[in-house]
């Protein structure tokens, strides 16, 4: 990059002028970058306010394809503005006029790809918070914050309230909460009041304050969620209140399996904090036996010592060999740990179970067992892809069943018992019984012989 960077400063201003204004002939950016870099900070200034003028007054219509080209048009909009205004307030309150065209800009478009919103939630609050962060006005910026988001009908004006940790102190923001809390108080709908609090339980949450965080919730919601007793134990966690942030999580029946996971992440935290080694291992111990890979393998041994690191997989090897029903995952586990033996073993005595629909698990242990010249079970293994292919009839994936059963036919000189399972042969001999008349399959299938 630097080396072309040096040999086009070499050509010198006039080549480069040249070279972007023919640029500009064939490409709308191109010309728009132009513009906005001959042009004089209010001349920018006029461009940014026009060409969001003409959004709103606009009737066009941007359908999922374009969405892409659209939030780029958004996002030089925004550059016009950054080039434009140097004044940190004057900056900060036009692009609060972007984000109050929300609706103008979000009715003309097709966002189900989400590439419009996170122009809201990226670019125009990353230039919000550059200019707000540079204001000596703070309660005029938090002021601006609060006005945008008296309605939030798109979902992206709290972006500003997200990020108004990063440009006001805390004492701006307590003022925020107490104009949030007042027009909370005054509103009779559920939706309208829910809509405040939690305004007031992301501010809290950046100050800081989890008891504020928490009773705002319960003032929200009542009786509160599983995902309400976790929101409000990681905030306590945040805070450094572990003992209170536990005490919550307590609250959520051990049977409980809604969000376990996040429950399980935050509870892992606790008891590192609190250094309680046994109910840590015994929860990581349980996150192991829930799903065996390396990765919870390696944090259980991390607290019960790397020196156990060869009975705990000699001995889950045992449980897994003794269950019945098939998880790719256990395999996957057993051939990382070393035991490819115990992984032919555990396939073979399951290939019933082999469903071909899991490609991209059964694939990758295929080529293992390959590769460990375990023929007979990658035999299985593709026989199951293959089948997954031809029963479907998806034709696009005809060029990887040919690959798979000329595969086969390799790997059937290497075998040498086939134990209960069908021979080669016999297995051809089933599938074209089955699936002869697709002719598109075995043509393919014959050229590649």
């Amino acid at each position: 990059m630097d080396e072309r960077m040096d040999r086009l400063v070499g050509l010198g201003p006039e080549a480069l002028a040249e070279a972007l204004l023919q640029l500009a002939l064939h490409s709308e950016e191109a010309d728009d970058l132009v513009e906005q870099l001959i042009a004089t900070p209010n001349e920018n200034v006029q461009r940014f306010k026009q060409k969001l003028a003409r959004l709103k007054r606009s009737r066009r219509y941007v359908d999922w394809r374009g969405a892409f080209g659209f939030a780029r048009e958004l996002e030089m909009l925004l550059q016009d503005l950054k080039a434009g205004v140097a004044d940190p307030l004057a900056g900060a309150e036009l692009v609060v006029t972007f984000y109050k065209a929300d609706s103008s800009i979000f009715e003309m478009c097709d966002d189900s790809g989400g590439d419009i919103g996170m122009v809201f939630k990226y670019a125009a609050k990353q230039l919000f918070v550059d200019y707000a962060a540079r204001c000596s006005e703070k309660d005029q910026i938090a002021d601006l914050i609060l006005k945008c988001n008296k309605k939030d009908d798109y979902g992206v004006r709290d972006t500003l309230i997200d990020c108004a940790g990063e440009c006001l102190p805390e004492a701006a923001i307590r003022g925020m909460i107490a104009s949030l809390q007042k027009w909370a108080d005054k509103e009779k709908e559920d939706h309208d009041r829910r809509h405040f609090l939690m305004l007031i339980e992301s501010l809290a949450r950046q100050i800081k304050d989890a008891k504020l965080f928490e009773t705002t919730r319960i003032a929200s919601w009542g009786k509160l969620s599983t995902a309400a007793l976790i929101d409000i134990a990681r905030v306590y966690l945040e805070c450094g209140d572990v003992e209170t942030a536990y005490s919550w999580l307590k609250k959520i029946p051990e049977e409980e399996t809604y969000l376990e996971s996040e429950r399980d992440q935050l509870l892992e935290e606790i008891y590192h904090k609190q250094g309680d080694t046994e109910k840590l291992k015994e929860l990581l111990q349980r996150h192991f036996k829930a799903y065996r890979s390396t990765r919870t393998l390696q944090e259980l041994l991390d607290v019960i010592g790397e020196d156990k690191r060869e009975h705990v997989i000699n001995e889950e090897s045992g449980h897994i060999l003794k269950t019945q029903r098939l998880q790719e995952s256990d395999a996957e586990f057993l051939i990382a740990v070393g035991k490819v033996d115990e992984a032919e073993e555990y396939l073979l005595g399951r290939a019933d179970q082999l469903n071909g629909y899991n490609y991209i698990s059964l694939l990758s242990l295929a080529e293992v067992m390959e590769t460990n010249q375990a023929h007979l079970v990658a035999s299985l293994i593709y026989r199951s892809l293959l089948i997954a292919i031809l029963k479907r009839g998806y034709t696009k994936a005809y060029p990887h069943g040919v690959r798979y059963l000329k595969k086969l036919d390799k790997l059937a000189a290497s075998v040498v018992d086939w134990k209960e399972f069908d021979h080669h042969q016999s297995f051809k001999e089933q599938i074209k019984d089955a699936h002869g008349r697709k002719h598109s399959f075995w043509s393919k299938y014959e050229v590649k012989k």
